[in-house]
């Protein structure tokens, strides 16, 4: 139980002040719903709670929604999806002049379109145009969150996108695709938009693979995207060669850099135009503004989908706890499921962590009753924190 009895100069109890910091429970609800039914479950146990609302992202699906959602607008723009195919993505343009761009917003896994392209045809083209788009508004900065994509290009169809040119031993253009990188011989980069020479670019990931090799791209989530076992070592390959011709004509490397594999290496493109890439949930923390909200609080409920050891790699409930912890606000961890064989180590980080499920049901009712198993659970919580 927290010590939120402090009286006030009249003598009356002020009222706790809780922070609600929870990510997406993908496939259920975005980051807005869980925190309203967090919401709702507090306030059953504790009607007098002051309650501050910051959905969380880690730089995934639900990165560009929940920084939207704390100012700013979103833009429909027209870009090509990781098939070809045209479609229409939102991008964000941010109070503080700033834009944002989600990767799995024009090439995200969960798009049917894009992914019925098998995985060597998909490129990242769209995502370069939708950079184009932003430098045309004259935005200065400029944030690509890299999580939740479908292609493993290495960013070739980004580059293509802004200017850059992949040509083959006799000249002829390459297609931006994973299946025709190995032909390039010479990258010509002489038409690359000049405008990024006066932006910054930065890369939200917490990814720290490299480019190729047994950790890289194509190994590690390659086949979470419809990399073929028996396709992997030649994919990996024309990253490789790729990467010889890009580092030739940018005149500096970046392959083994952390995060070079990042979104079937974006990540390795965006060095090359001199970005720097940050933690994504970091980033969204700062965005968001969880540090005001923290200010005075009392207590931080945080979750996701599923709680496990990668919830301490950088997972949007563990900057939460993590931005807590700096402000002297004890967090509590409540998501869809908890791994038991993790519980040992998400222990040194919350105050307690806690499934949803009032016991064994099926996927689908969970997913299909997360509001009402969310709201009930966290009423739990709230009457042993909070009351």
């Amino acid at each position: 139980m927290l010590n939120h009895s402090n009286e006030d100069r009249t003598g009356e109890r002020s009222a706790p002040i809780v922070v609600i910091a929870p990510d997406s429970f993908k496939g259920s609800l975005d980051a807005s719903a869980v925190a309203a039914a967090m919401a709702d479950g507090i306030k059953r146990a504790c009607p007098d709670a002051q309650v501050r609302i910051c959905p969380m992202a880690d730089g995934g699906e639900g990165t560009l929604s929940a920084v939207a959602g704390a100012g700013g607008r979103l833009l429909t723009i027209g870009v090509q999806g990781a098939g070809g195919a045209r479609r229409s993505a939102a991008i964000g343009l941010l109070p503080d002049g700033s834009a944002l761009i989600e990767s799995a917003e024009i090439v995200g896994l969960t798009d049917p379109t894009g992914t019925r392209t098998p995985v060597l045809e998909r490129s990242t083209t769209g995502v370069g145009e939708a950079i184009r788009h932003v430098l045309d508004l004259g935005v200065k900065t400029i944030y690509l969150a890299l999580g939740g994509s479908s292609t493993n290009d290495g960013g070739a169809g980004l580059l293509v996108a802004l200017g850059v040119r992949l040509l083959d031993a006799q000249g002829h253009e390459v297609k931006p695709v994973p299946a025709q990188l190995s032909r390039v011989a010479t990258v010509d980069i002489g038409a690359l938009d000049r405008r990024l020479m006066d932006v910054v670019l930065i890369g939200m990931s917490d990814v720290k693979s490299p480019l190729a090799g047994r950790t890289g791209a194509t190994y590690v989530f390659g086949p979470q995207k419809g990399v073929e076992p028996g396709q992997l070592e030649s994919t990996d390959q024309a990253l490789v060669t790729f990467a010889d011709a890009v580092e030739r004509a940018f005149d500096r490397t970046a392959r083994e850099r952390p995060g070079a594999g990042a979104a079937g290496g974006l990540g390795f493109a965006l060095y090359m135009l001199g970005a720097d890439l940050e933690p994504g949930g970091e980033v969204v923390a700062r965005k968001v503004g969880l540090d005001r909200a923290l200010q005075g609080a009392h207590w931080l409920l945080t979750g996701e989908g599923r709680s496990d050891s990668q919830t301490l790699s950088g997972k949007a409930p563990f900057v939460a706890a993590s931005f807590a912890h700096a402000a002297g606000v004890p967090t509590t961890l409540l998501s869809g499921s908890i791994d038991p064989h993790s519980l040992r180590d998400l222990n040194g980080h919350f105050r307690g962590c806690f499934s949803i499920v009032p016991g064994p049901v099926a996927l689908d009712d969970a997913m299909r009753n997360s509001a009402s198993y969310l709201a009930n659970q966290a009423e739990q919580v709230a009457r042993l924190m909070l009351v």
